[in-house]
C-alpha cells in the first residue's frame, strides 16, 4: 500500500466509525505533541472535514518541542478550516499534584502522570464540544512494545495509526507535507525534564524496532522480546475473576 492509499483509507476509517455511531461525534479531539505520529494523526483527523480540536498541552515542555507543536498548530489552522487551536498549559496543575504526593515521590510515576493529566484535558474537552478523543499510537509502540503510558495516551476512544509502523507514519507525514522539522525531530514521548527521547528510553531506534518485530533472527529480537514482556500487561484486556455461575 501506498502512503497515499494508507492516508485515504485511514480518513474514510475515520468518517464511517463516526458515522455508525448512535450519537455521531461533533468533534474529533487529539493532543498536539510536535511529533510525528500527532502531526499525521491531526491532519488525517482534519481531512476528514470534521471539527478537529488540536490540542497543545505543555507541563514543563522543551521549548524545541514546545515550539514544533505550535508550529503544526498553526500549520493546521491554516491549511483547513475545520480545525481549532487549543493552548492548555498544565505546568501549575502538575506542580499542586506533585506537592500534594510529596510523600509517595517517584520519578517513573510522575513521568507517566503528564500523559495522564493530558488525557483527563482531553476527555473534558470532548465532553464540552460533543467528541471523542483520538490517539496517536503507532504498531510499534501500541502492540509491539507497549511504549505508552496506561491510561495516559493509551486512554482514547479510536487509534487511526496503531496499524501502522514508524516508518510508514514518516511516509504518511512526508505525503501530506507534514513540516520538514517534524519529520526530522527525534522522537520523543516528552514526559521528562531531562529530554530523554524515545530511543534513549527504549535502547533501540524505531527502524531497529521494526526490524526486530519481523525478523526473529535480528540481532535486536530479544531485546525486543524483552520490551515486550515488560509492558505486556498494557496491552492485554484487564484481567478479571471469574464466576463458574455466571
Amino acid at each position: 500500500m501506498t502512503p497515499k492509499e494508507r492516508i485515504e483509507k485511514i480518513k474514510l476509517w475515520i468518517s464511517e466509525y463516526c458515522s455508525n455511531q448512535y450519537r455521531k461525534p461533533q468533534s474529533l479531539v487529539i493532543g498536539v505533541s510536535g511529533g510525528i505520529d500527532s502531526s499525521v494523526t491531526s491532519t488525517l483527523c482534519a481531512m476528514t472535514g470534521i471539527k478537529t480540536i488540536a490540542v497543545v498541552m505543555p507541563i514543563r515542555q522543551n521549548n524545541a518541542q514546545h515550539e514544533l507543536s505550535i508550529q503544526h498548530q498553526s500549520w493546521l489552522e491554516k491549511k483547513f478550516e475545520n480545525v481549532e487551536k487549543s493552548n492548555t498549559p498544565l505546568d501549575d496543575v502538575f506542580e499542586k499534584f506533585q506537592e500534594a504526593l510529596r510523600g509517595y515521590k517517584n520519578n517513573l510515576g510522575f513521568a507517566n502522570s503528564r500523559a495522564r493529566l493530558r488525557m483527563t484535558t482531553l476527555y473534558q474537552i470532548a465532553q464540552y464540544s460533543n467528541g471523542i478523543v483520538v490517539g496517536t499510537g503507532n504498531k510499534i509502540e501500541d502492540f509491539g512494545v507497549g511504549f505508552f503510558t496506561k491510561y495516559g495516551d493509551g486512554g482514547v476512544d479510536i487509534s487511526p495509526i496503531a496499524d501502522c509502523t514508524k516508518t510508514q507514519v514518516w511516509d504518511m507525514g512526508k505525503e501530506l507535507g507534514i513540516l520538514q522539522s517534524i519529520i526530522d525531530a527525534p522522537p520523543t514521548d516528552g514526559l521528562w525534564d531531562d529530554g530523554r527521547n524515545d530511543k534513549d528510553q527504549m535502547g533501540m531506534s524505531y527502524k531497529q524496532l521494526e526490524e526486530a518485530m519481523k525478523n526473529p533472527k535480528s540481532s535486536n529480537h530479544q531485546k525486543y522480546l524483552e520490551l515486550r514482556e515488560m509492558n505486556l500487561h498494557k496491552m492485554l484486556p484487564i484481567p478479571t475473576c471469574k464466576m463458574e455461575d455466571n
